[in-house]
């Protein structure tokens, strides 16, 4: 069993903090819109993000099945926001706009994506968390489920921080 490294003091985020990284995720990283990613929840110690089923996302026509490569992107940009709040949870101490500028150097270093069942529904919830945030890697897992909350798919990748 793997054990999660979390904050000992519960974190709550900044209006600011949170409506800038939300900015950041939403608008600034263009990719995000193409496919309709939204954050639903910013937490320290677990992100939540949506996105709906479009025409332009289907990867199989005869099913209406979701691309593997939709689920292969939200799962890594979901990853990365859940990095991005570690890191701006672990700097309290800063106002809001110093920490939204640390995220500069944030890339994806490995990612891995198990496709359970076929994406097939009307929208689907991402979830993301850090396992370990170390000062040069973070490790991550995250989940991809139906509006039914079935697990279609899981995933593990690790960032660098520095």
């Amino acid at each position: 069993m793997i054990k999660k490294i979390v904050p000992t003091e519960a974190v709550e985020f900044e209006a600011e903090f949170v409506d800038g990284l939300k900015k950041i995720f939403e608008e600034m990283i263009v990719f995000n819109q193409v496919l309709g990613l939204k954050v639903t929840s910013l937490k320290p110690e677990r992100v939540i993000g949506r996105i709906d089923m479009r025409p332009e996302l289907v990867g199989h026509f005869a099913f209406n099945r979701l691309h593997g490569g939709v689920i292969s992107a939200g799962l890594d940009a979901m990853a990365g926001i859940a990095v991005m709040a570690a890191i701006g949870a672990r700097h309290m101490d800063e106002p809001p706009m110093q920490r939204l500028h640390r995220f500069a150097k944030l890339g994806t270093i490995d990612l891995r994506i198990d496709y359970l069942r076929p994406a097939i529904s009307e929208h689907f919830e991402l979830r993301a968390e850090v396992m370990r945030l170390g000062s040069r890697v973070a490790s991550t897992r995250m989940e991809f489920l139906g509006a039914n909350g079935e697990l279609m798919s899981t995933g593990t990748a690790a960032y660098i921080v520095s």
